[in-house]
């Protein structure tokens, strides 16, 4: 095994993108862009370490995909994020890229990974042959080189450039900065990193996301409490009773959340929004369940639709079904047809029988975005 380590730059906010859905969570079958990108660098070399860096709010969902990565909180900038995956390197080398570089030819890795002069850092690059004017002055193109990833630095050197208030672009620049060396290997112009839509274009010979479906399942009960005002799918029941929670206790919303995450396989309501944190104390569920909404796209996928069962001997929810269509219906973006509500009694069984408070079963499926038919 080489003195190598690999790491994978991934915590940017796409927002140049401007995608519903984050470019690093592009499926291509079923595997995100960022875990393809990854396993397409690591075939052919064998790591010490691999390392991916993320968004704080995707780093627990990120972990189900490998045991074999160790995945890294990311930074306000590509630099801290570097910085933060520098702090996991035990390797006398370290090659680093960004996962919106979507294709990477092995010829060129190999090129990067065979550079034997004993520079600071070894650096990919294309050679410009268009005319090159710099502030209304044409200069040499042949002097002219367009980096590109990934960089093969020697640890040690790229951690101490890195430690300073200087933002820089890429690392070969402080490298350089520092009085590094820098040694250019021919890139390639399949390379290119996926930064705006239209660059879409890119992975264009990249199978298209699975049309499998995803089913999901939650269930939630709430005791009856007197003197709170009571919020059931999302709408305000004219009752003089609530119900018992942390949160403002919408039981079929959290059933419906449960039953997204499910879906996605992204844990539960409890583990994303726990009722030990204060910030959560009597917060509007419609709110948790527009953050689930919103992670669930940025991560690949559409809603399709949900059925929600309210178990209730009380209160009567007739007159309130069709206001809770169209309220969870907005919030998850589809159509009131594809939110079913239905209520029904226990027959005075059990605890909701005894009109102690409500039970609530709920179903979702969830599909990959098909980028490819944007």
């Amino acid at each position: 095994m080489p003195d190598l380590s690999l790491i994978m730059l991934g915590a940017g906010s796409s927002s140049r993108f401007n995608h519903q859905v984050k470019k690093q969570w592009l499926r291509i079958s079923h595997t995100p862009l960022w875990l393809y990108v990854t396993q397409m660098i690591s075939k052919s070399v064998d790591f010490k370490q691999i390392i991916v860096v993320c968004s704080k709010d995707e780093l627990n969902y990120m972990k189900n995909f490998s045991e074999d990565i160790i995945f890294v909180e990311g930074g306000e900038s590509r630099q801290e994020s570097l910085k933060n995956a520098l702090l996991h390197v035990k390797s006398e080398k370290v090659l680093v890229s960004d996962v919106a570089r979507a294709y990477i030819p092995q010829e060129m890795i190999q090129r990067i990974l065979d550079e034997k002069l004993e520079a600071d850092i070894v650096v990919p690059f294309l050679p410009v042959s268009d005319t090159v004017v710099y502030q209304d002055k044409t200069i040499n193109r042949d002097e002219v080189k367009l980096i590109q990833t990934p960089q093969l630095s020697k640890t040690a050197i790229l951690k101490a450039a890195l430690n300073s208030d200087i933002i820089y672009t890429d690392d070969s620049s402080a490298i350089k900065a520092c009085g590094g060396n820098v040694a250019y290997v021919l890139g390639s112009s399949l390379a290119n990193k996926l930064t705006f839509i239209n660059d879409l274009v890119l992975l264009q010979d990249f199978p298209a996301p699975s049309s499998d479906i995803f089913v999901g399942n939650g269930f939630d009960v709430h005791a009856f409490e007197d003197a709170k005002t009571m919020w059931l799918g999302g709408v305000k029941i004219s009752e003089e009773y609530g119900f018992k929670a942390h949160s403002d206790g919408d039981v079929a919303i959290h059933a419906l959340i449960d039953s997204l995450l499910g879906a996605m396989g992204g844990g539960d309501i409890g583990e994303l929004f726990p009722d030990t944190q204060e910030k959560y104390k009597d917060i509007d569920s419609k709110i948790l369940l527009q953050k689930v909404v919103e992670f669930i796209c940025q991560v690949g996928y559409e809603i399709i639709n949900t059925d929600i069962t309210i178990m209730a001997q009380k209160p009567k929810l007739s007159q309130y079904k069709n206001s809770m269509k169209k309220t969870i219906a907005t919030i998850l973006k589809i159509d009131p047809v594809h939110v079913n509500i239905k209520a029904t009694t226990t027959e005075k069984l059990g605890f909701v029988g005894r009109e102690e408070g409500v039970a609530v079963s709920a179903t979702a499926t969830l599909k990959y975005h098909n980028w490819k038919c944007k």
